[in-house]
C-alpha cells in the first residue's frame, strides 16, 4: 500500500514537473514572439519617420504628383492606428507599393535624382526595408514557434490549460 502511494505521488510529480517545463516554454515562446513584434514595430515607425521627410523632398520637385505624396501619407497615418496584425500587414503592402511610387517619381526628375537630401532619404528608407524583412523573418520564426507548440500534442493540453492563444504571421507582401 505504501508503495503504491509512493509510486503514485512520484507519478504527480512527474506530471507536475513536465507541466511546469511545457508552460516555461510556452512562455519562452510567447516571450519571443512579444521581443520580435517589438523589432518590427521599431523598424515601422522609423520608416513611418522617415515618409513625411520624403514625401517633401519629392514634393519640392514634383508637385503635381500630388496624389501619390497623399496616398503615401494617408496611408502613414493609417498604419499608425492599426493595431491589428493582419491589417497592419495590408497597410504596410500599400505603402510599400507607394514608397516604390515615390522612388520610380525621382526618375522623372534628374534634379531630385541628384539632390543628396533625397539620395540620403533613399538609402534611409532602403536600410530600414531591410531591416523590417530581417525583423518579420525572425517574429515569423518565432510565431511559427510558438503556434506548433500550442497545436502539438501534449503541450496543447498545457495551453490549453493557461489559455495560450497561437499569434498571427506578419507578411505585408499578401
Amino acid at each position: 500500500m505504501v508503495l503504491m502511494a509512493w509510486i503514485a505521488g512520484l507519478l504527480v510529480a512527474a506530471v507536475a514537473i513536465w507541466a511546469i517545463i511545457i508552460y516555461n516554454r510556452l512562455v519562452r515562446d510567447r516571450t519571443r514572439v512579444l521581443s520580435a513584434w517589438s523589432d518590427i514595430d521599431v523598424q515601422l515607425k522609423r520608416r513611418h519617420d522617415l515618409i513625411p521627410k520624403l514625401v517633401d523632398a519629392v514634393r519640392q520637385y514634383a508637385a503635381y504628383e500630388q496624389a501619390t505624396l497623399t496616398t503615401v501619407t494617408e496611408l502613414r497615418a493609417e498604419a499608425a492606428r492599426t493595431g491589428d496584425v493582419a491589417q497592419l500587414a495590408a497597410t504596410e503592402a500599400k505603402i510599400n507599393v507607394g514608397l516604390q511610387r515615390l522612388i520610380a517619381l525621382a526618375e522623372r526628375y534628374p534634379d531630385l535624382k541628384a539632390d543628396r537630401n533625397f539620395l540620403d532619404l533613399q538609402q534611409q528608407i532602403s536600410v530600414v526595408e531591410d531591416h523590417i524583412q530581417y525583423a518579420r523573418r525572425y517574429y515569423n520564426g518565432a510565431v511559427r514557434n510558438l503556434n506548433t507548440r500550442i497545436d502539438s500534442f501534449p503541450d496543447n493540453l498545457v495551453a490549453r490549460g493557461f489559455r495560450f492563444h497561437s499569434a498571427d504571421y506578419f507578411d505585408p507582401e499578401t
